[in-house]
């Protein structure tokens, strides 16, 4: 299956205005591709497996509460944090990254479906200056790494069924970087919910902060 459908067919439940908003994503992104190159011209063509599917594998995981903050880290053209943010409105998901015209495509594709629990910066992780309950990401780079450029980013206190840390979308073997960290973590398979050859090695790893 091919399509926004594949969004429709593992969140049954999203209302008419969720689904449009889904809808909207692949005109959006194909236009913006042409002229600010977020999504390799061949994924282009898998937008809603490879990027809106995949980012929503953490819904998979975890069902943020109300009032949740998430921020996403190297989000690229929003991804984890648009189609996570369309599916939990009332979530606050903040979406940085170190390359302004990429952020650009977040803001004009948030405000084209009228997104408004979504925020960005054009801002290396590091220096971002508020707490959140949740850090997402997208394999912008090893876990130890990135472990070190979100440290104490976390709020304290834990008000879903994990506790409050990183959700780490990650493929292949990531045993050697696990081994490298010295932190609680979880990891999720994410062919255990999709049944697309893509999700076979995908993988959500929990670390808690």
């Amino acid at each position: 299956m091919e399509g926004v459908e594949l969004i429709y067919q593992y969140f049954p439940d999203l209302s008419d205005h969720q689904k449009w908003q889904f809808s909207e994503l692949e005109r959006l992104y194909t236009e913006w591709n042409e002229q600010i190159n977020v999504i390799s011209r061949k994924d282009i063509y898998h937008l809603y497996e490879r990027h809106a599917l995949h980012s929503l594998g953490i819904a998979k995981i975890i069902n943020f509460r109300d009032g949740t903050s998430i921020l996403d880290v190297g989000t690229g053209g929003g991804f984890p944090g648009i189609p996570l943010a369309i599916l939990f409105p009332k979530c606050r998901f903040h979406c940085v990254d170190s390359i302004g015209k990429k952020i650009k495509v977040v803001n004009e594709v948030a405000e084209a479906i009228g997104l408004i629990n979504l925020t960005t910066e054009h801002q290396r992780a590091e220096k971002v200056k508020y707490k959140y309950d949740f850090i997402i990401s997208r394999a912008v780079t090893r876990m130890k790494p990135f472990i070190n450029w979100v440290h104490g980013k976390t709020l304290k206190k834990n008000s879903n069924k994990l506790l409050n840390g990183i959700l780490y979308l990650k493929g292949g073997d990531i045993n050697d970087e696990l081994a490298e960290i010295k932190r609680d973590y979880n990891v999720f398979n994410l062919r255990d919910h999709f049944t697309e050859e893509f999700f076979e090695t995908k993988k959500v790893v929990w670390v808690k902060l």
